[in-house]
């Protein structure tokens, strides 16, 4: 039987049977056809989503159909883009479908996604450059300018910082966000200073000398025009008093005779001139923190010359050597023939040494007037008053103390006022 049923099988073997194919056509879309033929590179060079904010980084044209055969319009690069919808063509190329409804390749390196990279925390102080934009986001496409009251070289805070394709952006308290490049992190309200003195106050009969203490910016107007000094000088006595003060070669409590002697020396100021102690020598002994006090908050002549007998030697090459050097200048007792910045330095000097003379020097009988007029902070000055010359030398200790050295001729007590409080406005 088993022999019977093999025999019938035998002729289905060899009867001719027709082919079945097993590469049957099967329809792709383009997208489709995109993914199996697309390499790692190729990826890379295409979006495989609409961009959040898509723009041109390069001019190009448009076109009326999704296989870019037919320009449309010439886009500018820069140009924002409003993406419907991201197709592939029948080249298996990425198309943007615009709003238009024109095509564009959705080329990487012809269109970037203009977003903000990276946003943190920051803690830091700037000043505005006169270039600075209030942006109301880390700048990108299509983020708009806000106004403010900020204006140029104002003191602002950071408390945010944000990378875009634009550049570094930190947002400025609660007022918007601002271009890394139009911050200072220096101040640089000196410059503000310079800009309005020269636009105010270049004027022949002024001399002018501004130094921010910590930054050492500076500023002036003939600030190295020689002029009579008259009382300013005194700094020199002043600064080598308490130099010594310092160093212990003498004490407050030292005591000084008042002889004749001390006002006949090179050098040595009228005795008839500013101050209250005795015109003529009285043989009284005065102490070293009397004569100081006289000198800082009056002015006083006789004790200027007092100290500058006993403490600076009448003058010595030694004094010399020492305050030449402090204010870069020749600083001569006898002429007294300085500058506004040779003054400024030495008044800087007397700040560093931060001694007496400062709380002498920050409360005088002239504080009613000049500098210290209308400045509500402390001020520590030195006045000089003879013939057409009238002059003001201060420390203003603001947030950031600066020195103002202000040195006039033939103009009024108002006028160094004006100048001292333009000056304060902006450095407060």
């Amino acid at each position: 039987m088993k022999k019977l049923f093999a025999l019938m099988l035998l002729p289905i073997f060899f009867v001719p049977l027709s082919a079945i194919s097993t590469e049957k056509d099967i329809a792709l879309s383009n997208e489709e056809k995109f993914e199996l033929s697309a390499s790692a590179a190729t990826t890379s060079l295409y979006f495989d989503a609409i961009p959040q904010n898509p723009v041109l980084s390069q001019g190009s044209p448009s076109y009326k159909d999704a296989n870019l055969t037919i320009p449309a319009t010439n886009l500018p690069a820069g140009k924002s883009l409003k993406v419907m919808a991201l197709i592939v063509n029948d080249q298996t190329i990425p198309i943007f479908k615009l709003a238009d409804g024109t095509y564009l390749e959705a080329s990487r390196q012809l269109i970037y996604d203009d977003v903000v990279a990276s946003q943190e925390t920051v803690d830091l102080t700037f000043w505005l450059e006169p270039s600075f934009k209030l942006y109301s986001a880390p700048y990108v496409s299509g983020v708009t300018e806000v106004k403010s009251n900020l204006s140029a070289y104002s003191k602002v805070h950071s408390v945010e910082k944000a990378t875009t394709s634009h550049g570094t952006y930190y947002k400025v308290e609660d007022k918007g966000w601002v271009e890394g490049g139009a911050l200072s992190s220096i101040d640089n309200r000196m410059v503000k200073v310079q800009q309005m003195l020269q636009t105010k106050y270049n004027k022949s009969n002024f001399s002018i000398y501004v130094k921010q203490l910590d930054t050492g910016a500076s500023a002036g107007i003939n600030e190295d025009k020689i002029m009579y000094s008259a009382s300013v000088a005194k700094l020199a006595t002043l600064y080598e008093t308490q130099k010594q003060l310092q160093v212990g070669t003498i004490k407050l409590s030292d005591k000084f005779k008042y002889v004749e002697a001390v006002n006949q020396f090179k050098g040595a100021y009228k005795p008839e001139g500013s101050g209250n102690l005795s015109k003529v020598a009285d043989n009284k002994e005065y102490t070293v923190e009397e004569l100081l006090k006289a000198v800082a908050q009056h002015s006083d002549n006789v004790a200027t010359n007092m100290l500058g007998y006993y403490v600076a030697h009448q003058y010595d090459s030694n004094f010399q050597t020492t305050i030449n050097g402090l204010s870069d200048s020749d600083w001569n007792m006898e002429k007294r023939d300085l500058t506004a910045r040779a003054a400024g330095n030495l008044m800087e000097a007397i700040y560093q040494q931060n001694g007496e003379i400062i709380s002498y020097l920050s409360s005088t009988q002239f504080d009613d007037q000049r500098i210290s007029k209308d400045i509500s902070v402390p001020v520590a000055h030195k006045i000089g008053d003879a013939y057409d010359f009238k002059h003001d030398v201060a420390i203003v200790y603001a947030d950031q103390p600066f020195i103002l050295s202000i040195f006039t001729d033939k103009a009024s007590y108002d006028d160094i006022s004006n100048i001292a409080n333009d000056v304060y406005a902006i450095l407060k």
